[in-house]
């Protein structure tokens, strides 16, 4: 037992002194003094680890996956949003090269965009400048093969007038390669209660022309955003032509919301009338006036895709614009 035993002589007497040695409560004592070392250390490096893993998250994980975020941001095209981080962080030179680069590839996004915006215009521009004298050449011609009555000199004209017809192919398919992304737009009609209209026509009456009117309650079936580019063209081309005062009336049937929004300006050559809501098509009272003939056009591409009808008529003095949105 690990004991201890010690001779005492006593008056020549010898003795046995037993020491009883308490080994079991020693180990024990040991045990615990050796747990809670263990236990302290253990706590030492588990909170060293948790705090060094902290300083990593902060000082390089975080920021790494701000920078990764940022960079798929930008892959993706979003250059509005900066990507922000401490001073002291250690990508702190790094990062700002990341954000002086967005910056870059966002003003030249910009320039690139006005540079293309700039060509299209000035596209729509000439093209609109060749169509007219070749319109005007056609009609010659064609005037002239009615009056002729010279088989020959009717072949020239017809010559002339085929050619002309030829231009104004090559012309519309110019402006299609340069213009059609104007028209490759989503459209996403949904169920809208009718008072909506009132504040998308407010929107767009700026100037404050719309006399007052009434809308019948319902249900209808449009964009809002694209309607609401629908409502500014129109008044749009109000103010630039006429720049009078607006009516606009409804009517309500079992199919559609039908607004007629009528001015009271000089009223379009009744020929051209109906060429005016096609693509690049502009009245002969535009032809001092900035523009491209894509207004109305894509007006009524637009209330067509919402399962609407888009009109217009003269109405003496005045011109009206017809739009009826089915109702729901």
């Amino acid at each position: 037992n690990q004991d201890t035993i010690v001779d005492i002589i006593i008056d020549g007497n010898t003795y046995k002194l037993l020491i009883k040695n308490n080994i079991d409560e020693y180990i024990k004592s040991r045990n615990i003094t050796i747990i809670v070392f263990v236990s302290i250390v253990s706590f030492i490096q588990i909170m060293t680890i948790i705090i060094y893993y902290l300083y990593l998250n902060k000082k390089i994980i975080k920021p790494f996956k701000q920078m990764e975020n940022f960079a798929n941001r930008v892959a993706m095209g979003d250059l509005d949003i900066p990507i922000t981080m401490d001073r002291g962080n250690n990508f702190g030179a790094f990062t700002e090269s990341f954000d002086i680069m967005r910056e870059e590839l966002k003003k030249a996004r910009k320039k690139e965009k006005e540079a293309n915006d700039s060509k299209k215009e000035l596209v729509a521009k000439l093209s609109h400048d060749i169509k007219t004298p070749v319109a005007s050449i056609k009609s010659t011609s064609e005037l002239g093969m009615v009056v002729t009555k010279d088989e020959k000199i009717k072949s020239y004209f017809d010559v002339i007038n085929q050619k002309s017809d030829q231009i104004n192919t090559l012309v519309l398919n110019l402006l299609t390669s340069s213009i059609e992304d104007l028209t490759e737009i989503s459209i996403n009609p949904v169920k809208c209660d009718s008072n909506v209209l009132y504040e998308i026509i407010k929107n767009s009456d700026y100037k404050n022309k719309v006399n007052k009117y009434k809308i019948d309650d319902c249900y209808v079936y449009l964009d809002r955003v694209r309607f609401q580019q629908v409502i500014d063209n129109v008044f749009s081309n109000s103010y630039k032509y006429a720049d009078t005062n607006i009516d606009i009336k409804t009517k309500l049937d079992n199919v559609y919301l039908t607004l007629e929004i009528k001015d009271f300006g000089d009223s379009i050559n009744d020929i051209e009338l109906p060429l005016l809501t096609e693509k690049y098509k502009r009245g002969s009272n535009a032809s001092n006036m900035d523009g491209v003939g894509l207004g109305l056009y894509i007006s009524k591409s637009f209330i067509e895709l919402m399962d609407g009808e888009f009109e217009i008529r003269n109405d003496h003095p005045g011109f009206v614009a017809i739009i009826k949105l089915r109702i729901i």
